[in-house]
């Protein structure tokens, strides 16, 4: 061998990085040890083999908390299946999917509270060091890049605040161009090259009669030059329908999640993008939805994923002109009160950006928020409920407070409570609930104090 070694150029020297840091599965959670702190990804990229290789070791291991925001497969982790006693795991999520809910009704999922924008302080400030975080990304670029796929969110205080990172790659995860969207091969401890599982779609539900006319409602208040923010399901995807089919246009999107109804809105011409902040962008801080969606996001100028702390910025988001905010809740009560995480109870979902989005949509100029529920629900046994309660009940979680609510809408109409006194807002929700409700929630009214006949609660 030549006395003078051959200089690497930095192409080769990236390349024998990444030879020097592969392994796989199996062995790169031999660095989790008893008593650590873990976390598994976000949303598309959750660590799909390297959480298959963690559930392996379960006998071996305990007191390991792992984290994640959302177990977006309709299958539970495996480590759930492995430690259905949580003698071993810690199972933590900071938004209770399908599957998390009933594995949390198990007793082997716990919730995390947050506020969605301050999640990358709450994870770098406010917990423990993680021992590893474990991560799904794109293949590597020529220069030592790995794209973190279609979110971005919390990610950064996590990584920031972990002592080992293990990256798996997946084939099959879309490159998304935007803010922070990237790890370099310096940044990262171990490599695995996945078996490049298909990412979790999500498939909306028809929306019901209920849900059309609450689009309604809604569509009839939107104007040309809006800005949308869309939840997921139904009710959202035909909220888009109806913009489609309107005479709305010119309109853009920075959203927290973004959704196949912005693909519809966009072949519908829908969707210019010309807005005072990020002008021809598409901003959002994850993405879920079809495989479609996914293919389009892929490689797209257009699109620009960011983190949570910069989308759900309450000051970013009204930099957006007529800024529209559109969410779901479980539950109002007739002080203005919103809950859209529990029954009683019994969790069923996270807060997410939804308190961010509504403060930032009013003071947005032009902008509204809207939090939207049918009037009422049917009982196992037949039973109607009113959504529209006088009180929540016992255990439920006031998810957006009476100060923050703009509009709460349901198939009876829409109503702004925004510069409304206690009697007032009360009349307006009797207004928008359930016909048969509706002199009940009255006496009950009045009972409490606001009605306009009276602002004395009585037998208190």
């Amino acid at each position: 061998m030549s006395a003078i070694m051959k200089r690497l150029t930095p192409v080769e020297k990236i390349q024998d990085d990444y030879e020097a840091k592969l392994v796989s599965a199996d062995e790169a959670v031999k660095v989790v040890k008893t008593g650590d702190q873990i976390h598994l990804g976000l949303f598309c990229g959750v660590a799909v083999d390297l959480e298959r290789a963690l559930a392996k070791r379960a006998e071996e291991l305990t007191n390991v908390t792992v984290c994640t925001t959302m177990w977006s497969y309709k299958e539970p982790p495996e480590i759930l299946k492995a430690d259905l006693g949580a003698k071993h795991f810690h199972y933590c999520s900071t938004h209770l999917t399908g599957t998390e809910r009933k594995q949390n009704k198990a007793g082997n999922c716990w919730f995390l509270p947050v506020q969605f924008r301050e999640n990358p302080k709450f994870y770098e400030e406010c917990r423990e060091t993680f021992d590893v975080a474990m991560l799904q990304v794109a293949p590597m670029d020529a220069s030592g890049n790995f794209n973190l796929g279609p979110q971005v969110a919390e990610y950064w205080g996590v990584l920031r605040n972990c002592r080992k990172i293990i990256v798996e790659v997946n084939q099959n995860m879309p490159v998304n161009h935007g803010r922070e969207n990237y790890l370099n091969i310096n940044q990262v401890d171990y490599i695995v090259e996945g078996s490049n599982s298909p990412l979790p779609t999500i498939s909306a539900k028809e929306a019901s009669d209920a849900e059309k006319k609450m689009a309604e409602h809604i569509v009839k208040r939107i104007e040309s030059g809006s800005t949308l923010q869309l939840g997921t399901g139904g009710f959202p995807n035909y909220v888009g329908k109806l913009i489609a089919e309107s005479d709305i246009d010119d309109l853009s999107c920075h959203t927290e999640m973004f959704v196949d109804a912005y693909l519809h809105l966009f072949e519908a011409g829908k969707l210019t993008n010309n807005k005072r902040i990020n002008q021809g962008k598409m901003t959002y801080t994850f993405a879920m939805g079809s495989k479609e969606l996914y293919d389009w996001i892929d490689d797209n100028q257009m699109m620009q994923v960011a983190p949570v702390d910069y989308v759900n910025d309450v000051d970013v988001i009204s930099q957006n002109e007529k800024m529209i905010s559109v969410n779901s809740c479980l539950q109002v009560d007739l002080f203005g009160q919103v809950n859209s995480e529990s029954s009683g109870l019994q969790h069923i979902g996270g807060t997410g950006g939804q308190l961010d989005f509504v403060m930032g949509a009013f003071k947005s100029k032009g902008g509204k928020s809207f939090l939207c529920t049918p009037s009422t629900r049917t009982l196992k046994d037949g039973r109607k409920e009113s959504l529209i309660l006088p009180v929540l009940p016992k255990g439920s979680i006031v998810s957006t407070p009476r100060s923050a609510v703009h509009y709460i809408v349901t198939e009876y109409g829409a109503v702004n409570l925004k510069g409304r006194n206690t009697y007032e807002r009360a009349e307006l929700l009797v207004s928008i609930a359930h016909p048969d409700f509706r002199e009940e929630l009255i006496e009950e009214a009045k009972k409490m104090g606001i009605w306009k006949t009276s602002s004395k609660v009585v037998n208190a």
